[in-house]
C-alpha cells in the first residue's frame, strides 16, 4: 500500500514537471535556451519540406532518393557525420537542372577547387547547392521545389559523384 502512494506521488510530480502540455523554457547541454512543449502540431509548417541528408567518410549519402512536393519551400540540412577535413573528404549537395549530365558536371566541378567545386559558369546547370563542409560540420539551404519531375543530385567534390548521387523527385 505504501508503494502505491509513492507511485501516485511520483506521477503527480511528473505531471507537474511536464505541465500537462504547458510550455516551459529550458536549456540544453550546450546552454542554448529552448522551448519545451507537448503540442508539437503547432511547430509543423505544411508549406515546407524539411530534408536531412548525411554524408560520411566512406563517400556515402544516407539517401539515394529525396521526395518533395511541388510548390513547397525545401529546407535541406546537410550533415557531414565523418571526421575528415573538407580538404580531404569534403561534401556538398548539388541539385542539377533536368537535362544536365551528372558525369559531365562532376568532371567539370573537379576543376573548380577555388569555388568549392561549383564551377563559376555552371549557374545554368544548378537549381541549388550547399557550401562544402568537412567532418562534424552542418550546412542548411532553402530553395523552392522545382516543377514536378525527377532531378539528379550529387556531391561535387572530385570523384565523389560516382557514389554520392541520387534522385530528387518532385511530386
Amino acid at each position: 500500500m505504501k508503494s502505491i502512494k509513492y507511485v501516485v506521488l511520483l506521477l503527480f510530480i511528473l505531471f507537474e514537471a511536464v505541465g500537462c502540455g504547458n510550455k516551459k523554457e529550458g536549456k540544453n547541454k550546450d546552454g542554448f535556451t529552448y522551448e519545451k512543449t507537448s503540442d508539437y502540431s503547432s511547430k509543423i509548417d505544411d508549406s515546407v519540406d524539411n530534408v536531412v541528408l548525411t554524408g560520411n567518410d566512406a563517400m556515402q549519402f544516407n539517401k539515394t532518393e529525396i521526395r518533395v512536393k511541388a510548390g513547397k519551400k525545401v529546407i535541406l540540412t546537410l550533415i557531414h557525420v565523418g571526421k575528415m577535413d573538407k580538404n580531404v573528404m569534403g561534401h556538398n549537395f548539388v541539385l542539377l537542372k533536368q537535362g544536365t549530365s551528372l558525369t559531365a558536371f562532376g568532371n567539370k566541378a573537379a576543376t573548380a577547387p577555388a569555388t568549392e567545386y561549383i564551377p563559376k559558369d555552371a549557374s545554368n546547370d544548378i537549381i541549388a547547392h550547399t557550401k562544402l563542409i568537412g567532418g562534424g560540420e552542418t550546412t542548411v539551404i532553402e530553395f523552392d521545389a522545382p516543377e514536378v519531375g525527377e532531378y539528379d543530385f550529387l556531391c561535387s567534390f572530385p570523384g565523389h559523384y560516382a557514389m554520392m548521387k541520387g534522385k530528387f523527385v518532385v511530386d
